[in-house]
């Protein structure tokens, strides 16, 4: 597929159908991950993985609440990665301080959209989730408490009558400049 097409096609997926996903596509995704750049090549990030059906769910729970529903598709997705933020090479977290960048938060969105492009390409739906409980996650799953979630990606197939939403972006000219603001 032509990547262009393939930003296209990609989009958050907030209804799945049942189906498992297959261990060689979630080994495809895995590996997208793991080839993501990184600032000094820190990659500041560990994968859990969650399949397991009462982790699944439980996590699932704690990404709404009754007065923030809107993440309730949650309990469909057959998959979940969490992106933990791990402490960057020391080389980073000078960088980082010296030029007030947050190096750790922008290597994860790259990895995370290296998993979901990945996904995308082999017919898998997902969903970057950034509204959740940290500390119910952080308990349920054994992340230490020194630990941050970065954001939590749901996966599965979308229903065939899933609709390609049409992408509503800026125009160009109104986004982009050349040679100054």
């Amino acid at each position: 597929m032509d990547f262009l097409d393939l930003v296209r096609t990609r989009q958050s997926v907030r209804r799945y159908i049942g189906r498992p996903v297959e261990p060689d596509k979630l080994e495809k995704m895995i590996e997208a991950v793991r080839l993501a750049p990184s600032a000094s090549n820190s990659q500041p990030w560990t994968l859990v993985i969650v399949n397991d059906p009462e982790v699944k769910t439980n996590l699932a729970r704690a990404t709404f609440s009754q007065a923030v529903s809107f993440n309730k598709f949650a309990l469909d997705a057959p998959l979940f990665v969490v992106f933990v933020i791990e402490r960057p090479k020391v080389i980073t977290q000078i960088g980082s301080s010296i030029k007030d960048r947050e190096f750790p938060l922008i290597d994860i969105g790259i990895a995370a959209e290296h998993f979901c492009l990945q996904a995308a390409a082999l017919g898998l739906g997902t969903c970057m989730i950034g509204w959740f409980n940290e500390k119910k996650v952080r308990q349920l799953l054994g992340i230490p408490a020194n630990k941050r979630i970065g954001l939590i990606i749901s996966v599965g197939y979308a229903p065939e009558d899933y609709p390609l939403r049409k992408k509503i972006r800026k125009p160009v000219e109104e986004m982009s400049r050349y040679n100054k603001y």
